[in-house]
């Protein structure tokens, strides 16, 4: 959660969270998590979104009719026609004789279906993404949040996580059968995206990646970005409330195949969720960060489901024009 305090301080010190920041009130994340813990407990509550009226019976169906019709990030703000299985905690082995432990989101209506794969970043897990793993579920895609190291070994992780989707390539049932091993998206927030970018370069099998506002670290990762193959899309929070350590890296070394837009005033920590109890506890009228969090799960629900149905990032660019042209995204380039 704390990333973006590196490109500030440049340090691992603790930090606070920036979505306070933008109030002018801040505590020690420490202390803060610590009051969350006792006050709310363990329940997961997601931001309220409802149900789209799109009806499909499958995946298949559901894809037909979205590239049937004009694409609109809008209508992935909704959550997708499908239900949504759950199984926390599992642990998955790899060859190398390393486990990694996911939470895994199976959409119901599937028989197959690709798969993302959600990767946190500093100081984070994989339940700060589980709203948008279930989001993604609920929209065709199965959806699995991992937990990896979060602290420095960012380059490392990107390599586990080339041999994880080598993995799941080769047996998919080792996760669920109902996983297509052909179409495989990987997703990064901050640090987690140099994880992410590190694997793609590594030759990992996934169709694309989707890096939510990105935090480039380590004296490898341009090398490793050159050498990356498959369409990428970059989704930024906006850097004039907090620019984020070498994000504009992503962009300039990434070769071909990579589209960058900004979501206007959201937060690094917006990317993933959840965070609105923090400012309802501290604020007695918190900023609309939910209203934030379901612009970054849409924007990456429409990226993921682009890249899954044509390999391209095309998809997702044109359900953003109209967002781009009300000034909600900016900051938009592609090559």
């Amino acid at each position: 959660m704390q990333d973006a305090m590196l490109n500030r301080f440049g340090s691992k010190a603790p930090g606070t969270l920036s979505a306070i920041g933008r109030s002018g009130f801040r505590i020690p994340a420490v202390l803060l998590l610590a009051f969350l813990a006792q006050s709310i407990g363990c329940v997961r509550q997601f931001p309220a979104t409802e149900v789209t009226p799109i009806k499909a019976a499958n995946p298949v169906e559901l894809q037909r009719y979205l590239l049937s019709h004009k694409p609109d990030v809008a209508q992935f703000r909704l959550r997708g026609p499908f239900a949504v299985i759950e199984r926390r905690d599992l642990e998955i082995p790899l060859p190398s004789g390393l486990t990694v432990e996911a939470d895994l989101y199976l959409c119901a209506a599937a028989r197959k279906a690709p798969m993302v794969i959600v990767l946190h970043g500093y100081n984070n897990s994989k339940e700060d993404h589980a709203f948008q793993a279930m989001h993604l579920a609920s929209w065709g895609m199965h959806g699995i949040a991992l937990n990896l190291p979060n602290h420095g070994q960012w380059i490392a992780n990107g390599r586990t996580l080339a041999r994880f989707v080598e993995t799941i390539q080769r047996t998919p049932q080792i996760v669920d059968n109902r996983i297509d091993a052909e179409k495989i998206i990987l997703v990064g927030h901050s640090f987690g995206a140099t994880a992410v970018a590190a694997a793609l370069g590594e030759g990992a099998p996934a169709l694309g990646g989707v890096l939510l506002d990105p935090a480039g670290i380590g004296r490898q990762l341009p090398q490793l970005l050159k050498r990356i193959t498959v369409p990428v899309m970059v989704i930024g929070a906006d850097e004039d409330i907090w620019p984020i350590r070498n994000r504009g890296q992503f962009y300039r070394f990434i070769p071909a195949a990579v589209g960058e837009i900004s979501i206007r005033d959201t937060v690094h920590e917006d990317a993933q969720y959840p965070n609105q109890y923090t400012l309802r506890a501290f604020e007695e009228q918190p900023d609309d960060t939910e209203e934030a969090q379901i612009a970054f799960v849409s924007a990456l629900t429409a990226s993921a489901f682009g890249l899954a149905a044509t390999g391209s990032i095309d998809y997702a660019w044109t359900s953003f024009e109209d967002a781009i042209k009300k000034g909600m995204f900016f900051n938009a380039r592609r090559k």
